[in-house]
């Protein structure tokens, strides 16, 4: 018997993070020639955000600096893993990284790649990331037609970004997993924090009050699609002081000797 047609979504790449699982649909196009996308990045230029991958790498210099080895860093919302792997070989004998992923294929690729590149520092976790510990109903993209799936929204609201295809949030079609606060990981050093989660960074610092109370990380926070207002307002109730980098706000501690460093940028 023949086997049937299979169209291949997930490829590896050569890229300047290493060796890479990826999605070669994962693009949106805004225009002929111009999209974005992680595996749209990686493809047309080896690799993604390369700039945010570098200073991110540099807040953790700093903090194992002023803190000593054993650095900590939570990717919330890693995607296929660039920061990760970047930020594990970086803290290789010094620093680990703990990678969160609530989309099933993508956390696939994740821990693909951390393996493949033998980060024995960085552990994936397939949920998401959430103001309280349980589970989640979140919508199921085609991963063999073109959307940017890092762009996906969890939860559907008046305006969702349109991502390349239509998502759709009907219940029958909506798939169960985990969700967890990131105090409930009990980790009992945390230098770094990225929320880079599709409108849930409210819900998600709200779920790390003890963690931020406790070990003032740095924290790295998508903007876009959140209430800006009240992530200011959190972030002050905390005595961060908060900087705009791109599409994130960065917030540093006022008791963080990193402080000076980022001030002064």
């Amino acid at each position: 018997m023949g086997q049937s047609d299979r169209k291949i979504a997930f490829v590896l790449a050569s890229s300047n993070h290493g060796t890479m699982i990826l999605n070669r649909f994962d693009y949106r196009m805004v225009n002929e020639t111009n999209g974005y996308g992680v595996g749209y990045q990686i493809l047309e230029k080896s690799a993604h955000d390369a700039q945010e991958v570098a200073f991110a790498i540099s807040l953790l210099d700093l903090r194992r600096k002023y803190f000593g080895d054993g650095v900590v860093a939570l990717d919330c919302g890693a995607n296929i893993g660039v920061h990760t792997i970047e930020w594990a070989r970086k803290m290789a004998g010094w620093g680990s990284v703990v990678a969160i992923e609530a989309q099933e294929r993508i956390y696939y690729a994740l821990a693909g790649n951390i393996a493949i590149n033998n980060c024995f520092n960085a552990k994936a976790m397939f949920a998401a990331v959430a103001a309280e510990d349980g589970t989640i109903k979140i919508p199921q993209p085609n991963y063999l037609a073109p959307a940017s799936f890092g762009s996906l929204e969890l939860r559907k609201r008046e305006n969702n970004e349109f991502i390349g295809q239509k998502i759709d949030y009907s219940d029958d079609t909506m798939s169960e997993v985990r969700a967890i606060r990131l105090d409930s990981l009990g980790l009992k050093r945390i230098d770094m924090i990225k929320l880079d989660i599709e409108g849930m960074e409210l819900d998600a610092l709200q779920g790390a009050t003890n963690s931020i109370e406790t070990c003032h990380p740095i924290l790295i926070v998508e903007s876009i699609k959140t209430d800006e207002g009240k992530l200011l307002s959190l972030l002050a109730q905390h005595e961060y002081q908060v900087f705009r980098m791109g599409m994130n706000f960065l917030a540093v501690h006022k008791s963080d000797s990193t402080l000076n460093h980022v001030a002064n940028r």
